[in-house]
């Protein structure tokens, strides 16, 4: 079964830091190989922070990481690593500088993944914890841990790691920013998108784009021998009655026919708002004689589910034209065909359907 993107990025980080484990490992044999760290230590301390990373690839590869708020597992991963980094501090000896290093390189690792806020108390836990190393190194072991020199190196990692943590709160500011920015500019293009493609009144598909639904429609019929019928309908009386009554109750009865429209038509139909009072309806994979029927239906069920009834009380139904496309003729001829089976229907009376 495949991973999840997010997932496959957690593993990669995984990975990186999995790296600087094993370059620390391998620099900590080398101190055993120049007699400056003892060998037993060294291992036990070797085994424990490999097995530990070993867990966090366990648990980020069996998907349990994502029972956490935070499911990179970053901030534990930094937290394992700065307490093994106090832990070869303490075994390293004269090597002990090398720590200092690595430590730094941590901090970058979260730099991608962790707030501002998160990356200072990290910061904050790790002054603290070699600290606290540097203090107990020195009364235990003062012939090596020598407390001047372990007074030194505390000021460096006071003052380099709240360095370190302020730029990688900058960056991760910066970071936060660009993110926003991204979904800002995410939202806005799918509002570009949504009015490109819908009208504004109706919330239906608008005309450009349901004629691009309808090739699209056309070609998938030529692939798979399936045809789809066009039903042009218009509304009766629309334009009597909007002068009658005024443009807002026009454009309450637009959006009402469109509203129940949508409540009574199939899944996989488009209604789109054609032209005024006009709407086009596509049905896909239907025949012609089983598509007068649904526009029957639709007919009678509109004008009694209508959520507002008074809305159209004066109102007596809408005229429709349907049509087949047929194999080899191009969408606009089959829209065509369906606007004159349209005016046979208006010139018929109210409220028919006719089939060409």
């Amino acid at each position: 079964m495949g991973i999840e993107p997010k997932q496959r990025l957690r593993l990669a980080q995984w990975s990186v830091a999995m790296l600087l484990v094993t370059c620390s490992v391998v620099n900590m044999f080398y101190l055993v190989w120049l007699g400056i760290a003892p060998f037993v230590p060294v291992v036990v301390w070797s085994l424990v922070l490999a097995g530990g990373f070993v867990v966090f690839y366990v648990v980020i590869r069996s998907g349990r990481n994502q029972r956490f708020a935070e499911p990179s597992l970053t901030v534990p991963q930094m937290v394992f690593a700065i307490v093994c980094g106090a832990a070869a501090y303490a075994i390293a000896g004269e090597g002990r500088g090398g720590v200092f290093p690595i430590v730094m390189v941590i901090f970058m690792f979260g730099m991608y993944a962790l707030t501002a806020r998160q990356i200072w108390r990290v910061g904050v836990f790790t002054v603290a914890v070699l600290g606290t190393m540097m203090a107990i190194m020195s009364r235990l072991r003062p012939e090596v841990h020598v407390p001047a020199v372990e007074s030194s190196h505390f000021f460096m990692i006071a003052v380099m790691v709240p360095a370190v943590a302020m730029m990688t709160s900058q960056l991760s500011r910066m970071r936060e920013r660009l993110r926003r920015q991204k979904k800002d500019i995410a939202i806005a293009l799918a509002r570009i998108q949504d009015l490109a493609t819908r009208d504004e009144l109706t919330g239906l598909i608008n005309r450009r784009h349901m004629v691009e639904l309808m090739e699209q429609e056309r070609q998938r019929g030529v692939r798979s021998g399936q045809t789809f019928c066009i039903a042009m309908l218009s509304l009766d009386e629309y334009a009597a009655l909007s002068a009658a009554r005024g443009a807002g109750y026009g454009d309450d009865l637009l959006k009402c026919f469109a509203r129940e429209a949508l409540a009574v038509i199939r899944i996989s139909d488009l209604l789109s708002r054609w032209n005024g009072a006009e709407f086009l309806l596509m049905l896909s994979d239907t025949r012609s004689s089983l598509a007068r029927l649904s526009l029957e239906r639709l007919r009678d069920r509109v004008c009694n589910l209508c959520a507002d009834p008074a809305a159209l009380q004066s109102h007596t139904g809408f005229s429709v034209g349907v049509t087949e496309h047929r194999a080899g003729e191009t969408v606009a001829q089959t829209i065509e065909r369906a606007g004159l089976a349209l005016q046979n229907a208006q010139a018929a009376g109210v409220s028919r359907v006719v089939l060409t």
